[in-house]
């Protein structure tokens, strides 16, 4: 269900070892947007669905049907006795509680409807395959629109410090033209006036030269 969702381990969800889930911590948690985290519990009494399909005969596959559905009871209160729920740690506020099949699912709700009112009023959630993947396929797309929201707040911000490098860089390019203006403007006044004023003298000194016939320098 979960490759079929799309989700990878180490990156979409953890799962934890044998001994973690022993020791009471959840079976798998998936990571949600805004660095929250959804908790799922997989221990399910299997034992006694095979003693169900095991049965001989109607009144003992009834009597193994109770004892399925009070498994499955038992698994919903045992929520509370596990860690599964914490708030300061980012966790929302209810446990998947997963039913390995469609079949058993359908079973056990049908034994006892009232099983999802009960695992909701302690912050459980019953799950079955199907339903698990519309839940993933939901959390999915939260996560990829959480995280298109958080790429367009980056291209924001770095559009606004390339606002103000563009300003500064601006501010440079007409303070530089302006430097160039007032150097081209000193250079045509070196080349012409200045030039033409140290030009007459030496006009005057090269006639006088000739005028008197003196010698090239």
């Amino acid at each position: 269900v979960l490759r079929l969702a799309g989700f990878q381990e180490g990156i979409n969800y953890v799962r934890q070892s044998t001994e973690q889930a022993e020791a009471g911590r959840p079976d798998f948690t998936f990571f949600l947007p805004n660095d929250l985290t959804a908790n799922m519990d997989v221990k399910f009494p299997l034992e006694h669905y095979k003693a169900y399909l095991d049965a001989e005969d109607e009144p003992a596959r009834t009597q193994q049907l109770r004892r399925l559905v009070q498994g499955v009871r038992d698994q919903i209160k045992g929520i509370s006795n596990r860690q599964y729920i914490d708030p300061k740690a980012g966790t929302v506020p209810y446990v998947i509680l997963f039913v390995p099949a469609e079949q058993v699912y359908a079973l056990v709700l049908d034994a006892e409807p009232d099983l999802i009112d009960e695992a909701l009023q302690r912050q459980g959630v019953l799950a079955s395959p199907l339903t698990l993947y519309a839940m993933l396929a939901v959390v999915r797309q939260a996560a990829e629109q959480a995280n298109l929201m958080r790429t367009a707040d980056e291209v924001i911000a770095l559009l606004g410090q390339f606002h103000q490098q563009w300003q500064k860089y601006n501010e440079q390019v007409d303070k530089l033209g302006r430097a160039i203006e007032s150097t081209s403007r000193a250079y045509e006044e070196l080349r012409t006036t200045r030039s033409n004023m140290l030009q007459k003298p030496l006009d005057r000194i090269e006639a006088l030269r000739q005028d008197r016939k003196l010698p090239e320098p």
